[in-house]
């Protein structure tokens, strides 16, 4: 498997041949209003993304298919929606069907459980969005669990916190690969929304051989933890070596662990 960091949680898996591109948000530096009620109020995106026009036309055409986690206007914004191909494979909770049928696509998969694509095996988890009043005013999210032969089962965690849905879906599908949104997003009342350093610590407790990718940080205005307290985090707790923490723009290549290879 090959993770690419595009920006914030826009991620492209090359997955047993198949291109995937998660949670996509193409729109050009600051073409976005700031996240409402929320720290730092700047517009959307912060940072510009890391390719040309050119080379995001060859990006998409040279898609399979496309995840959703949910659709926060941080995770698949109007510009996805016009430069995606209508006829691309793409992959949703239930209750986001609807929407990306009315944007005109015409290959929507809405994941109740589980699908089978291409060999590829695709498994919907729960996730809290924060916790309290916030969990309940925001809207439903999901997180998706990729297993297939040969390649390394891979847990997109999408925009939670850790909560028993998170670690129900560690205990069961024991992932090899968790790419966790980091960022300890929040609004000026209330918890956390996503994943902060401790969260995420959590996680490498519950599976200790696991790799670690942490993404969703440095691109919105209302996500406040950094990739460099982040990275200084995982140094004191030991995590560095295990712990992924791209920059936009940047990949890298995961096999299989040694001890599966060898089964």
């Amino acid at each position: 498997m090959i993770c690419r960091l595009i920006r914030h949680a826009t991620i492209v898996l090359d997955y047993k041949g198949q291109k995937l591109l998660v949670d996509p948000v193409l729109s050009p530096k600051g073409a976005l209003n700031a996240i409402s009620a929320s720290p730092r109020q700047r517009r959307n995106p912060l940072v510009s993304l890391p390719m040309t026009e050119e080379e995001m036309t060859a990006l998409l055409q040279s898609l399979d298919g496309v995840l959703v986690t949910h659709t926060h206007t941080d995770h698949f914004d109007a510009a996805a929606a016009q430069l995606l191909p209508r006829n691309i494979p793409l992959f949703c909770q239930p209750e986001d069907a609807e929407k990306f049928r009315a944007f005109g696509f015409t290959e929507v998969t809405a994941i109740a459980s589980e699908v089978t694509w291409n060999s590829i095996t695709i498994t919907r988890r729960g996730g809290r969005h924060g916790s309290g009043y916030i969990a309940e005013k925001m809207a439903p999210v999901s997180g998706y669990v990729l297993s297939c032969a040969g390649e390394p089962t891979v847990y997109i965690a999408g925009d939670t916190i850790w909560c028993q849905e998170v670690a129900d879906t560690l205990a069961a599908s024991q992932p090899d690969i968790v790419i966790a949104n980091a960022g300890a997003a929040r609004f000026l009342v209330g918890g956390r929304i996503t994943m902060s350093a401790c969260d995420i610590l959590k996680i490498a407790k519950s599976l200790p051989d696991a790799q670690l990718i942490a993404v969703h940080m440095e691109a919105y205005n209302h996500c406040l933890l950094t990739r460099k307290e982040l990275s200084s985090f995982a140094d004191r707790r030991g995590l560095s070596d295990r712990m992924w923490i791209p920059g936009d723009g940047e990949k890298r290549a995961f096999g299989m662990p040694a001890f599966k290879s060898c089964q």
